[in-house]
């Protein structure tokens, strides 16, 4: 398939968008997106209908299940695809012969990847904080876990351009600096895209059953920084590829 060189600046290539989409929803690794949301809102239900505290359930189920580990490992999963399946199968020299600015590649394998994790996670979030909750809730969640995914997902766009073994390491990061220490070391929550998304579900829900973990200010500063700076490396670091899809 030809790829359509841009006529000038663009931040986002349909045809390439196309192509992977349908090479990321067509992969096995995406059979692993359908039971994540399930055993979320299941997990919802379960403890809906049983003798369990709404801000206890919303702390076990919704943030530790659904933010902490189901929004990450979405992420994970897709992020890693859009451009380190096309590298590790050499396909990805398809794309790069054509004449298209590697910003523009890029900026569009990030969109889909944020705007497909944002869709499956956030729904989910928005599904499970209703039942366990409120609408109000559902909705702070749904939204902090869709901006949670474009921040996760410039990360792993940029860990599979520069880490061999991408989904290793992105789990050792959700499981080790985002789980361990995040809960264990104050300091570590700056970093921590899993703190941020708490922070955005607790002031757009509005709801005293949540406390965000840091300010709404440092969230979204920090959030910017790590989804920009993240872009921007990943960006530098496709330049220096050769038409072998190896590192020059």
């Amino acid at each position: 398939m030809t790829v359509a060189p841009a006529s000038g600046p663009r931040l986002f290539n349909p045809t390439i968008a196309g192509i992977t989409l349908r090479g990321l929803l067509g992969r096995r690794r995406s059979l692993l997106l359908i039971p994540l949301p399930l055993v979320l809102i299941a997990l919802s239900l379960l403890v809906r209908s049983g003798d369990v505290a709404t801000r206890d359930a919303l702390q076990v189920v919704v943030s530790g299940l659904g933010v902490a580990v189901i929004l990450p490992l979405t992420a994970l999963i897709i992020g890693t695809s859009v451009l380190g399946s096309e590298i590790d199968d050499g396909t990805i020299v398809h794309i790069l012969a054509k004449p298209v600015a590697r910003r523009e590649i890029i900026l569009t394998k990030y969109l889909i990847a944020a705007v497909v994790s944002g869709l499956v996670a956030g729904v989910s979030l928005l599904i499970a904080g209703t039942i366990v909750a409120s609408v109000s809730v559902g909705i702070g969640f749904g939204l902090a876990g869709l901006i949670g995914a474009f921040v996760y997902s410039a990360l792993f766009v940029l860990a599979s351009l520069v880490i061999r073994r991408a989904v290793l390491v992105g789990l050792a990061y959700i499981l080790l600096w985002e789980g361990l220490l995040g809960n264990v070391l104050d300091g570590t929550k700056v970093l921590s895209v899993q703190k941020y998304v708490s922070e955005f579900a607790a002031t757009f829900s509005g709801s005293s059953l949540l406390h965000g973990p840091m300010s709404l200010v440092l969230a979204i500063v920090m959030s910017v920084v790590l989804t920009v700076g993240a872009l921007v490396i990943s960006v530098d670091r496709l330049r220096s590829f050769s038409m072998a899809g190896e590192t020059s």
